[in-house]
């Protein structure tokens, strides 16, 4: 049973990924010639994730913190895949292509704002780049149900996608107009029909809790509708209202947002009504069905994530291609640059469109391996870190360990000489309880700390 109050109590404000060293610490020093070395340089035995980012927009939903371009131009749609391509083919002088595929993903922007004959082509440019993909490939495809017709899942299907994802984020239409997303359940239905008769192996669906004029009594209509479309899994975020990073969060009036309480109120709702209608709760904001992969992996102790959230696929490196798009390895993470006119011109110059990065110390990955192991499986085996990075864990992280001691004495955690557990409350404040481990955290003064909350 979980206890709210004592989540109430610990929820503070934080990073929503702390899983990932804090943004400021990426460098613009990391270059062109940085990711060129590192690419040459990576075992070839090591799979790739493919994250593939498709930028446009008709229109801005005011909750969203992507980087998107705004357009109605289908010539400006064709315009970026000709330069897709150009992308890949530099990658492809330094990157060995021919390494098994283990992960694909679309993100945007909206990537079915592409019609289906340009979805086909991008997806042809991938396999002609990439022609070994592994037969278990997860192939997933993020979608706005109101631009998504048969053609274009019929597209999606014979080029490999098995999962899709699909926004939603609240029924309510006073909540939708507030954050310029109008879009029916009838909508929204069509398109996990069309989903299913396509034969996707998974079907997600986002919603959102904290946004404009929501209430208790509307979630609970929301959860009722979602519920009726069967979806194998649940994304429910908490909103992260940072309108000094996002200009389009400023069209939203922060008088409509709900207190913390009802926010809370929400959640605690959400995550009872979720679980007594046979979904299991994955972390703080994942709910799947008994028979998901998911929640299989995470009984098993194999659930990963990475910049594209939980996964069954770990152990391989990903490569961002595309406007802004982020990738990791073993020693580095990497991003694209934000800027459509900067991005074609370094293509057509020839460069890879690298706008900063970062190469992680021994401490990085050591610490790395420890958040990431925490956030996916809600566990951590000391010994195999110990034995992994050459360690006296509790010498090592004498200082995390104090900062952990309220959370171990409220029965958060259990900490013993061979693993450190989460119980089932502080899997609801997993961020809170990984953030002594996060040194760039600790450095920024909490005065200076701008981010989202956690709750």
């Amino acid at each position: 049973m979980i206890n709210f109050e004592q989540f109430s109590k610990y929820s503070k404000p934080g990073p929503r990924y702390t899983s990932y060293p804090t943004a400021p610490e990426f460098s613009e020093e990391f270059n062109e010639q940085t990711y060129i070395n590192i690419l040459k340089n990576q075992d070839k035995n090591r799979k790739l994730s493919l994250y593939f980012h498709l930028p446009f927009c008709r229109s801005a939903c005011y909750f969203c913190g992507c980087n998107v371009v705004f357009t109605s131009k289908v010539d400006k749609m064709d315009r970026y895949i000709g330069y897709l391509k150009k992308e890949l083919e530099i990658l492809s002088r330094y990157l060995n292509t021919n390494r098994e595929v283990l992960q694909l993903h679309f993100g945007g922007g909206t990537p079915t704002f592409f019609s289906d004959s340009q979805l086909k082509k991008v997806i042809e440019l991938i396999h002609s780049h990439f022609p070994n993909f592994s037969s278990e490939a997860e192939v997933s495809c993020e979608i706005d149900p109101r631009f998504l017709t048969k053609e274009q899942i019929g597209v999606l299907s014979e080029g490999g996608f098995n999962r899709v994802s699909f926004g939603v984020q609240d029924f309510d239409p006073k909540v939708q107009k507030a954050i310029h997303r109008v879009q029916s359940f009838e909508v929204t239905k069509n398109a996990v029909d069309l989903a299913r008769e396509a034969g996707m192996v998974s079907v997600n669906m986002d919603l959102i809790y904290g946004l404009p004029f929501q209430t208790l009594d509307t979630f609970k209509k929301t959860l009722e509708q979602a519920l009726k479309l069967d979806t194998d899994r649940f994304a429910v975020f908490n909103y992260a209202h940072v309108p000094w990073m996002k200009k389009t969060m400023r069209k939203i009036d922060e008088t409509t947002l709900p207190h913390p309480s009802e926010k809370l109120a929400i959640l605690k709702y959400t995550i009872d009504y979720l679980t007594s209608n046979g979904l299991k709760m994955i972390g703080m904001d994942h709910f799947a069905k008994p028979e998901d992969e998911l929640f299989l992996a995470i009984e098993k102790g194999e659930l990963h994530r990475n910049f594209q959230g939980y996964t069954t696929k770990g152990g391989a490196d990903l490569v961002g291609i595309g406007l802004t798009s982020i990738g990791d390895g073993i020693n580095h993470y990497v991003q694209n640059v934000k800027d459509m006119k900067e991005y074609e011109a370094l293509l057509d110059d020839g460069h890879l469109p690298v706008h900063r990065g970062l190469i992680l110390s021994d401490d990085d990955r050591l610490r790395k391996a420890v958040i990431m192991e925490m956030m996916s499986n809600f566990k951590l085996d000391i010994k195999r870190i110990e034995k992994e990075f050459g360690v006296s864990f509790k010498e090592y992280f004498s200082d995390a360990l104090e900062s952990l001691k309220i959370f171990e004495d409220e029965g958060l955690v259990s900490i013993s000489d061979n693993k450190i557990e989460v119980s089932s409350t502080g899997t609801m404040l997993i961020r809170n309880i990984v953030m002594p481990f996060d040194a760039y955290l600790q450095r920024i003064p909490e005065s200076k700390r701008k981010f989202s909350k956690t709750v």
